[in-house]
C-alpha cells in the first residue's frame, strides 16, 4: 500500500537540476561512480542532517553530545514519479533514534517496532526469559552455592589426599613389620601378628570410606541445590532459543520484497538460494533496499541511487564520514539481486578485465624463477570472471614451462612479483616468504599530511563476512598484522610513505592506512576504503630474497609511476 502519513520525496527544483541528463541505466550498487542527480540529493540530505534539531541521535559529530555514538549509513535514491516529476527518496540503514518512522525518511520494510506488534510482545516475552536467567545467575544464594562447592570440593581433594597418603605410610610401616617378625617369631605368633596388621588395614579403609563418604554426601547437598538452579537456567535457555529462532522465522517471513514488476519475496526465500542458508543478521534493514521497497510500492520509477556515510566510524570498520560507500554484499546483494531483476544496470566493472593492453614487464629471467613489474589492475592469478593474469600471460610466455605462484599481489596494486620456474625454486623462495626473511618494500601515497616521521601499526586484522573482500579491525578474532613505515616526502595534501609488511594479512598495508587507529589517512585511490582514482598508489618496489640455487642475496627495484 502506497505509504500516506508523511511526504517521503523530496522533489528537485527544476533550475538545481538544469542542463543534467538522465541515467540510461541504474546504478551497478556493488561499484559506482555517483551521478550528479544522487550527488545533489545526498548534498541536500548531508544540509539537513547538519541543520536539523529533532533527531535525538549522537553521530559522534558533535563533542560532548550525551549517548551511544553510533554512524550511520544513509542512502539517497532518484525516482521519476507517475507525473514525471523528478525527486529522490532518503533512508537510514537499521534504527535512527530508536526509531524507525523519521518524517522524510521511508519507512522500513517491516516496522517490528509497531506499538502491539509480534515482535515487541515476543520480545517482552524474551526479556522475561533474560531477567529471571539474570536473577538466578546474580542471585547471592547461587553465587555463594557456587563458592562453597568449589571451596568445599578442593578442601575434600586436599583432605582426601592427605588420607591416602597416611595409608600408603602406614601400609608401608606394616610391610616393615612383616620382614622384621617373618623370621623371628614362630607360625602361631606370626599368625596371631598378621591378623592384627589386617585388622588394622581394615581400620585404614575403613577411616578413608567414612571419610570419602562423608565428603561426598556434604558436596551432594550443595551440588542438588546447584543442579536445580542450573537446571532451572538452561531450561530458561532452551526456552529463549526455542522462542528467538521461531521470532527470528516469523521476522523473516515478514520482510517480503518486491521488484519492478511487484514480484514478491521473502527474506527467508531469498537467503535459503545462497551458501547461507539463512539471513544474517539485519539483513533487510540496509538503505537501498529500504528505498526501492518504497519506490517500487509507490510505483516511482528508480533511477540512480547512491549511499554515503555520516558520523564518526566504527572501531572496526573503515568508513568516513560524508564518504560514498557501496551496497554491502553478505545483506545486500542477495536481496538486490531480486530487487532489481528485469532492470537494465551499469555495466559491472567488477566483472571487467581493467588490466588488458597494459604490459607486464619482465624486470629479470632465469632457469630458476621470473621477475615481473605487474601493472596495476592486472590479476596476479586467474578469477572467476576474468582470466587474463600474470599466470596466463607467462603461462604463454613460457610455452611448456608452468609458472609457479609463489605470492600474489592485489589487483589494483603495481609492482615486483616473483614467479618459479621450477618446483624446486618454488620451494625454497615460498620458504623464505613463509619463515620472512623475504624483505619488501612498498611505496604509497597516502590521501593527507602525517605529521610523525616513523612508525609501525599493529591492528589486528580479519575478513568481514557480511562484506567480501572488505576486512575489519578486530582485536579477538584478528590475525596479527604488523607494518613498519617511514615517510618519504610530503606535499600540500598528500604524503608519500615507505612501508614494510612485516605479516602478509589480505589489505594490510590499506588497512592500517585508512583506519583511525593505524595512520587514519586511505591510500589514494583505495575505492574500498577510500575514494577512487585512476588507481590505488601502491607500488611493490623492492624485493630481495635468497638466489634458490646460487645461495646467495638478490635484489630488485622498481620505482613508482606516480
Amino acid at each position: 500500500m502506497p505509504d500516506t502519513p508523511h511526504n517521503r520525496i523530496t522533489y528537485f527544483p527544476e533550475a538545481s537540476i538544469a542542463g543534467i541528463a538522465l541515467p540510461e541505466r541504474f546504478t551497478f550498487p556493488f561499484f559506482y561512480e555517483p551521478h550528479p542527480l544522487t550527488v545533489i540529493a545526498a548534498n541536500e540530505l548531508q544540509h539537513y542532517l547538519e541543520t536539523q534539531t529533532d533527531l535525538d541521535h549522537n553521530f559522534g559529530l558533535i563533542e560532548g553530545q550525551e549517548g551511544l555514538v553510533i554512524g550511520k549509513m544513509f542512502g539517497v535514491l532518484v525516482v521519476e514519479d507517475n507525473q514525471g516529476r523528478l525527486g529522490y527518496l532518503s533512508a537510514f540503514s537499521g534504527k535512527l533514534a530508536d526509531s524507525n518512522d523519521h518524517d522524510r525518511f521511508v519507512p522500513p520494510v517491516f516496522d517490528m517496532l509497531v506499538e502491539d506488534s509480534f515482535f515487541l510482545k515476543e520480545q517482552y516475552i524474551l526479556n522475561d526469559i533474560n531477567d529471571r536467567v539474570k536473577q538466578i545467575e546474580e542471585s547471592e544464594d547461587y553465587q555463594l552455592l557456587k563458592i562453597q562447592f568449589e571451596e568445599l570440593s578442593a578442601q575434600s581433594l586436599r583432605e582426601i589426599a592427605a588420607f591416602k597418603k597416611h595409608l600408603k605410610s602406614n601400609k608401608a610401616y606394616r610391610k616393615k613389620l612383616r620382614e622384621r617378625r617373618k623370621n623371628v617369631i614362630n607360625e602361631t605368633e606370626y599368625a596371631r601378628f598378621e591378623a592384627y596388621l589386617i585388622r588394622h588395614s581394615h581400620y585404614d579403609n575403613h577411616q578413608f570410606n567414612l571419610l570419602a563418604d562423608r565428603w561426598k554426601k556434604q558436596l551432594e547437598e550443595i551440588q542438588t541445590e546447584l543442579v536445580r538452579l542450573s537446571d532451572t537456567v538452561e531450561n530458561l535457555k532452551k526456552e529463549r532459543r526455542e522462542k528467538s529462532g521461531a521470532l527470528q522465522q516469523q521476522l523473516f517471513e515478514q520482510y517480503v520484497f518486491l521488484n519492478k514488476d511487484k514480484k514478491e519475496k521473502s527474506l527467508h526465500a531469498i537467503f535459503s538460494e545462497t551458501v547461507f542458508g539463512k539471513p544474517p543478521a539485519a539483513a533487510g534493514e540496509c538503505a537501498t533496499p529500504k528505498l526501492l521497497q518504497y519506490a517500487f510500492s509507490n510505483n516511482y520509477k528508480p533511477l540512480a541511487m547512491a549511499e554515503f556515510w555520516w558520523g564518526a566510524p566504527p572501531k572496526s570498520e573503515i568508513r568516513k564520514h560524508k564518504q560514498y560507500y557501496p551496497a554491502c554484499n553478505g545483506k545486500c546483494k542477495p536481496i538486490l539481486k531480486h530487487m532489481l531483476e528485469g532492470m537494465t544496470l551499469d555495466e559491472n566493472l567488477l566483472l571487467k578485465n581493467l588490466g588488458e593492453g597494459k604490459k607486464l614487464e619482465i624486470v629479470y629471467e632465469d632457469d630458476s624463477f621470473v621477475v615481473v613489474n605487474k601493472p596495476a589492475e592486472l590479476l596476479s592469478v586467474p578469477g572467476i570472471q576474468v582470466q587474463d593474469s600474470v599466470y596466463t600471460r607467462l603461462q604463454f610466455e613460457f610455452g611448456d614451462i608452468e609458472p609457479l605462484i609463489i605470492h600474489r599481489l592485489d589487483m589494483a596494486t603495481s609492482g615486483l612479483l616473483v614467479v618459479a620456474k621450477t618446483k624446486e625454486a618454488h620451494k625454497e623462495i615460498q620458504r623464505q616468504f613463509i619463515k620472512r626473511t623475504v624483505n619488501k618494500r612498498y611505496t604509497a601515497l597516502l590521501s593527507k599530511v602525517i605529521d610523525a616521521e616513523e612508525g609501525t601499526v599493529t591492528l589486528p586484522l580479519r575478513g568481514d563476512l557480511d562484506d567480501r573482500p572488505r576486512q575489519l579491525v578486530c582485536f579477538e578474532f584478528g590475525k596479527k598484522a604488523v607494518t613498519r613505515w617511514k615517510v618519504v616526502e610530503r606535499k600540500e595534501t598528500t604524503t608519500k610513505v615507505h612501508f614494510w609488511p612485516l605479516t602478509g594479512r589480505t589489505h594490510q598495508l590499506r588497512m592500517h592506512s585508512a583506519h583511525e587507529l593505524g595512520l587514519n589517512a586511505p591510500i589514494v585511490g583505495d575505492d574500498l576504503y577510500g575514494t577512487a582514482s585512476n588507481r590505488l598508489h601502491l607500488h611493490a618496489a623492492y624485493l630481495e630474497f635468497t638466489h634458490p640455487v646460487k645461495g646467495k642475496i638478490v635484489s630488485f627495484e622498481i620505482k613508482e609511476d606516480f
